[in-house]
């Protein structure tokens, strides 16, 4: 049965994003440093900036067609190629969306029925559950375990049910930073043509990879014809703000998606769509240092926050960092969270946020690193004297 209004709304209040804003407004009230939203705090490449400008002046500023323009579909289709050897129609096989939380929510919309199941792996990205409660579809989770964030093959072969509609896999994964290994991929692409589920890929971090390789799901023996990839703009050029992301797959579950889109958003972005078109036509060697300079950020706060005395789990890829606060003495990272700011103005995202339970108290919080060196810096200093002060 489809939840009611008031049900909805209340299973909706209870998600982590509440938790964002809370920590959001502690940051303003407080003056401290917000490690805690995925957002960078640079612009990026000028001549992406640029595009978007032209854009603007040369009239790109009435609705796009619904599909996305024709040549930023052709740019996501060049970009699965000469990337990862993927062939794509643009016209029938990529969708230009509102980011990839629209797109990831459009499409568990389209696939989903009241009371299917939706699979993914736990820690999850706060929207996804919002996504699969607005279908008046189930989540179903399998853990991913520190400190390397693995999963256990048979459980996840365990949760599957004849119900199970969806796996929705996250690699490069938000909040653990893990990057899914060859052998990983292998096995759940088993069980998703095994069990004749459709795989959803959030792959927005694609290219901000640090230690091993990304591997899209879709290039799996098996995986094109029942893969939906998602990825943006939004982090490989930090420009978060623009809300430029795509869907690419099979046709028919393309055309799927897009039904539901239309009734979203229908069109959005429409001067940054050419822009973006030129940042993914950007040469290697862009995408190469865009990864190299954030893993310097990487390395530059998880090094200070060790010398904080929190525990780090050094992720492969994306924005964020998680810490344990136990050698703290915290056992509940929530409640530290809600003291750093005042202790030492400097604001993190407790873990929990991205659990099923976001009350159940666990010593993980993430920080985010896509800040300036000398603000990282900074957070390192005010974050040195924590060990002295933390109290059980």
């Amino acid at each position: 049965m489809t939840p009611s209004p008031p049900q909805l709304a209340s299973r909706l209040r209870g998600l982590g994003t509440t938790v964002f804003a809370e920590m959001s407004a502690l940051a303003e009230a407080t003056g401290a440093i917000n490690l805690g939203q995925g957002y960078p705090d640079e612009d990026g490449p000028a001549e992406v900036a640029e595009a978007a400008i032209a854009a603007i002046r040369n009239g790109a500023n009435q609705y796009p067609p619904g599909p996305g323009i024709a040549d930023l579909r052709l740019a996501v289709a060049e970009h699965q190629q000469r990337f990862y050897g993927t062939t794509l129609d643009p016209d029938t096989e990529v969708l230009i969306t509102a980011g990839a939380t629209e797109a990831i929510t459009a499409a568990i919309l389209a696939l989903c029925e009241p009371g299917d199941e939706v699979l993914c792996f736990e820690p999850f990205y706060d929207s996804y559950t919002a996504a699969i409660a607005l279908a008046g579809a189930e989540r179903r989770t399998v853990g991913l375990q520190p400190p390397d964030w693995s999963f256990d093959p048979d459980r996840l072969r365990r949760a599957v049910t004849p119900r199970t509609r969806i796996l929705l896999l996250n690699s490069p994964h938000n909040p653990s930073g893990k990057v899914f290994s060859d052998l990983e991929l292998e096995a759940i692409a088993e069980l998703c043509a095994e069990r004749d589920l459709i795989a959803l890929t959030d792959e927005v971090y694609e290219h901000l990879v640090f230690d091993g390789h990304h591997r899209p799901l879709a290039t799996l023996p098996g995986m094109a014809e029942r893969t939906i990839s998602v990825s943006s703009a939004g982090k490989t050029f930090s420009f978060t703000g623009w809300k430029i992301g795509w869907v690419s797959g099979p046709a028919p579950l393309v055309a799927a998606v897009r039904t539901v889109k239309q009734f979203l958003t229908y069109v959005n972005g429409a001067p940054f769509q050419p822009a973006v078109a030129r940042g993914l036509r950007l040469p290697d060697s862009y995408f190469a240092q865009a990864a190299w300079a954030l893993r310097e950020k990487r390395d530059r706060l998880c090094a200070g926050l060790v010398a904080a005395g929190f525990a780090v789990h050094v992720p492969a890829a994306t924005y964020f960092v998680m810490a344990d606060t136990g050698p703290l003495g915290y056992l509940d990272g929530a409640a530290l969270c809600r003291e750093l700011p005042r202790r030492c103005k400097v604001v993190a995202v407790p873990a929990a946020a991205f659990y099923s339970d976001p009350q159940a108290p666990t010593p993980l919080v993430r920080f985010a690193f896509c800040k300036r060196p000398e603000v990282l810096d900074e957070a390192a200093r005010r974050l040195a004297g924590l060990r002295t002060i933390a109290s059980p």
